[in-house]
């Protein structure tokens, strides 16, 4: 794809995060490494639903200008670069600021329970990171740790970010998190929110892994432990660790086998 496409791409990806409602105003930034020094990314101050291709900025990791341009990359420029820098394999990173993910962040949760298969084959567990502010090191500091085994982050009292070898992909990921913080909230307004057996998690790693979609590294890497108790059920150490409900049945079980 040439620059010209990839620039009408971050346009459209762009008016489609503000007519979701990720995205406000001048909010939220996009950007596609497009060479090993060389990136595409939208500008600062400019509403994303009202943006033109002629209004991207190309500049090199370090955010310096490769072409004249009436614009200015974003002030967020950093957190891109420190994404990209970390993980050879990223080309496109999306960052936004949609309504329940972004609840999430500044009510400062994390999104670390097995609510979705879906969500566990795709993204794992969505760890938030501590608060830094917009376009300082803080920031870049606190998602740094995060980055080889996530693609997507809460971002306390910010938003959310997710970043992937495409543009879409990209996108579909932050758009799978919003979807998903929306339907925790849902849950828990409604009382209770379920959560896939602990037994069934090392499955959906394995599907995950045959896919391509994350490394094996990634059952233990990831932050939030998702399935541990599965996988130490699996194992041949002693330790057994069991649900609130499976200790209630075998309990039930060994009471009916002494009274029979």
């Amino acid at each position: 794809m040439d620059e010209q496409k990839i620039k009408e791409q971050i346009v459209d990806m762009a008016r489609r995060c503000y007519e979701r409602g990720h995205i406000v105003a001048g909010d939220g930034n996009l950007s596609v490494r497009v060479g090993p020094n060389r990136c595409i990314a939208t500008p600062s101050a400019v509403s994303k639903g009202w943006m033109k291709p002629e209004m991207m900025v190309v500049v090199d990791l370090d955010g310096n200008p490769l072409e004249p341009s009436a614009y200015k990359v974003s002030s967020e420029w950093p957190m891109h670069r420190t994404i990209y820098k970390h993980r050879p394999d990223i080309h496109a990173v999306v960052h936004c600021h949609p309504p329940y993910a972004t609840a999430f962040a500044v009510a400062g949760l994390s999104l670390d329970k097995a609510i979705l298969s879906e969500v566990v084959l795709t993204l794992g567990c969505v760890p938030l990171t501590d608060y830094g502010t917009p376009s300082t090191r803080e920031l870049t500091d606190a998602i740094e740790p995060f980055l080889q085994f996530h693609d997507a982050l809460l971002m306390a009292n910010h938003g959310a970010v997710a970043y992937a070898d495409t543009l879409e992909k990209a996108f579909n990921k932050l758009e799978t998190l919003e979807h998903t913080c929306k339907i925790s909230a849902i849950a828990r307004s409604l009382g209770k929110e379920n959560t896939i057996p602990d037994r069934a998690i090392p499955k959906l790693f394995e599907i995950r892994e045959r896919a391509g979609v994350m490394p094996v590294e990634a059952r233990t890497g990831q932050a939030c432990g998702m399935g541990d108790r599965g996988m130490q059920r699996q194992g041949d150490g002693e330790t057994i660790t069991l649900t609130r409900e499976e200790l209630v049945e075998l309990l039930s079980q060994t009471a009916r086998l002494m009274n029979s």
